[in-house]
């Protein structure tokens, strides 16, 4: 199992310079590439001198390996409110994720509100999708049995025990996750990490849903993320990520994603694009 706020913490090598591990708790097609930002994402804050991220935007450019990274933190702008930076991520000299971040300190201005959250269960009213997995012999509904998903609990909002589907079912994913074995973090940069990585994991499970009954011989590797941050989640233990994946075409698979708190308050969202791949 592993911890969000341990296993994307960065080491200090001065001149903007860190290194980090990616950790094998987080293996899913290899790592998570949202976990992989969220290493970036702490370089980042750990060099800023303002207090939170605003947003957050990346190419992937490799696989990493489960081993030590390397980052470079540049600094493109530094003023009394705002800051952006760049984040250059290697491995033995080989690019893995290239990282641009914008973060504010204490700004005022306009404030409103006009957003709908999803009409689900509250997560204390759905089960556990450890419950559901052992009445099942196979799930491959999206969430499967990577390391990744050890890192979470899990409230399932849609569950079928019939799996694959028989029809074509509709490109949007929803799941409530509380991550273990710490839910919740004061440092914004690290409540960001974790939204951070909630959000990219939606991505497949989405825009894989109106083809799964036909077995398709393809998985959709995610080229770019990009989050933006509205409220922090630092007092809400669970996380709702809804996602959609609108568009599959042309080799590509496009999908967004929002992030929700347990009083339905929208901590954050984004999207990218994927492309795919033959299994």
């Amino acid at each position: 199992m592993g911890d969000v706020e341990l296993d994307t913490a960065t080491e200090p090598q001065g001149d903007g310079r860190y290194r980090a591990t990616v950790h094998g708790d987080w293996e899913i097609w290899g790592p998570c590439g949202g976990y992989v930002a969220a290493i970036a994402l702490r370089a980042a804050g750990a060099e800023s001198p303002l207090l939170r991220p605003a947003s957050f935007f990346c190419h992937y450019l490799s696989v990493a390996a489960f081993a030590p990274v390397d980052l470079v933190v540049t600094p493109l702008r530094s003023g009394r409110t705002v800051a952006a930076q760049r984040v250059e991520m290697t491995q033995q000299g080989k690019p893995v994720l290239d990282a641009m971040v914008w973060s504010v300190g204490q700004v005022e201005g306009l404030e409103h509100e006009d957003v709908s959250p999803p009409d689900v269960p509250d997560p204390e009213e759905l089960p556990a999708r450890t419950d559901l997995w052992a009445a099942a012999e196979d799930d491959d509904s999206g969430a499967g049995p990577y390391a990744f998903w050890e890192n979470f609990d899990e409230r399932v909002i849609e569950w079928s025990a019939r799996w694959p589907p028989t029809e074509p079912l509709p490109p949007t994913w929803r799941t409530w996750v509380r991550c273990r074995p710490t839910a919740t973090f004061a440092d914004p940069w690290v409540d960001a990490a974790r939204s951070l990585i909630v959000l990219d994991v939606g991505s497949w499970p989405a825009g894989s849903r109106p083809h799964l009954h036909r077995d398709p011989p393809f998985i959709a590797p995610s080229l770019d993320l990009y989050a933006s941050f509205q409220y922090p989640g630092s007092d809400s233990p669970w996380m709702l990520l809804d996602a959609h994946a609108p568009v599959a075409h042309g080799g590509l698979l496009s999908w967004t994603g929002r992030v929700w708190s347990e009083d339905r308050r929208l901590v954050a969202s984004g999207g990218g694009q994927a492309v795919f791949r033959h299994t």
